[in-house]
């Protein structure tokens, strides 16, 4: 089955070119230097977040989770822009501490954190998201040892899970925090520690395109942290709510409806805020900032056709954009938004039809399209393919056959 590139970019075309930054492609690509890249775009991060902050209850706070996109320069520039960052390791840490961002609105998840990343989250004085009693009894005594009293929060593992959900992270049995029916034990067990307790991380589920999901389960974790917090070793003054909101990649994706998410979550804001007086209420989002601000760009190597079927052989594939060959999560493989990015629909002389884009790793998993509407593409043209802001290198292996890199920009 065929399916046509997308034929309204998010990013502008002008003169039949992608802009991204407000430069055409190409002349983007001369001013980075080689193909591929990773061009990320400033004012469509700083426009999702003024989206966010013009919608959101005004006493929710904006946390970056930085695993979506942990470039230096795009969590620099997001450090004037959000209230908090969320780090998944002591890597994250490191790139996170070099920011403006202070340290007690900085929080480290994730399962397995070694002892190592304890006392380094312990020194650097950010509230410890505990995942398990084994980081709980650490974390008490790397703390004491190092004459500091971490603080923490309970990660939940709640006893629902995010319907509708991409990513699901809660509910049932999981890797992720501390099950909901453990957790009163967990409260108590940290009155007795040298640890400052400051609240719950309660998130279910990720990539979510579905608003009444979502609003459910943002109701059903506020309902859950009242329970907990009847065992609480102290007020809670930190409630994170998790995220979970998504951003359309495919053919017939809906994108999320941000206003009814953001009434529900005004419309509970009172009462949360008379039950936990002292809490800072958090949401956490990753892929939702960076995701639709972001360019995978790769130049066109070699045009060939086998058996009647075109291929567009690039310089980049999956070893630096695995999300897009489909084998990040995807049970079906469907096609990101493709576009020849600097001659965005067919030209005269060109010869339009279908093709599939490929890279040079020696694997047929090596697709970045899947025969799409890109028949037109040249040797020496780029290929851009879109939604490309999150879950990009970092989540890409980069080393496989030794090829160099992706670049990346922040424009």
């Amino acid at each position: 089955m065929t399916q046509p590139a997308h034929a309204e970019p998010a990013f502008p075309v002008i003169d039949n070119q992608l802009r991204i930054g407000g430069l055409p492609l190409a002349r983007l690509a001369e001013r980075v230097g080689r193909t591929p890249f990773y061009a990320y775009d400033r004012a469509r991060i700083d426009a999702r977040v003024a989206e966010l902050r013009a919608s959101l209850p005004a006493d929710l706070h904006l946390h970056y989770a930085i695993k979506a996109n942990p470039m230096p320069a795009v969590v620099q520039h997001l450090a004037a822009r959000v209230d908090g960052f969320d780090v998944a390791s002591g890597g994250e840490l490191r790139t996170v501490l070099d920011t403006p961002m202070p340290v007690d609105r900085i929080s480290f998840a994730g399962p397995g954190k070694s002892e190592a990343e304890l006392r380094q989250a312990a020194a650097a004085g950010i509230v410890v998201n505990l995942e398990s009693e084994r980081e709980m009894e650490t974390l008490a005594r790397v703390g004491a040892e190092l004459g500091l009293r971490p603080r923490v929060a309970v990660r939940v593992n709640p006893d629902f899970e995010l319907k509708s959900s991409g990513m699901k992270m809660g509910g049932g049995p999981k890797q992720f925090g501390i099950d909901a029916e453990r957790v009163p034990a967990a409260l108590a067990r940290i009155r007795q520690l040298p640890l400052t307790f400051h609240g719950f991380h309660i998130f279910s589920g990720a990539q979510n395109l579905k608003a009444e999901a979502l609003i459910e389960a943002q109701t059903k974790t506020l309902e859950l942290a009242r329970r907990l917090a009847a065992d609480a070793p102290g007020p809670v003054r930190l409630l994170n709510l998790g995220g979970g909101f998504g951003i359309p990649y495919f053919p017939g994706d809906r994108p999320l409806d941000l206003a009814a998410v953001a009434a529900s979550l005004t419309a509970a804001m009172p009462a949360a805020r008379r039950d936990f007086p002292e809490a800072e209420f958090v949401l956490e989002l990753g892929r939702y900032l960076v995701g639709e601000a972001g360019v995978y760009v790769s130049r066109v190597i070699d045009r060939k056709e086998s058996r009647g079927q075109v291929f567009l052989v690039t310089d980049g594939g999956l070893h630096h954009h695995l999300s897009a060959s489909g084998n990040f999560g995807q049970v079906i493989r469907k096609n990101y938004p493709v576009l020849v990015g600097n001659r965005v629909v067919p030209e005269a002389g060109d010869e339009a039809g279908i093709a599939s884009v490929v890279g040079p790793l020696c694997t047929p998993l090596d697709l970045l399209a899947d025969r799409m509407e890109l028949g037109h593409a040249r040797v020496g043209d780029l290929i851009a393919v879109l939604q490309s802001g999150a879950y990009g290198p970092s989540a890409s292996p980069a080393a496989f056959l030794g090829h160099p890199p992706a670049l990346e920009v922040l424009v």
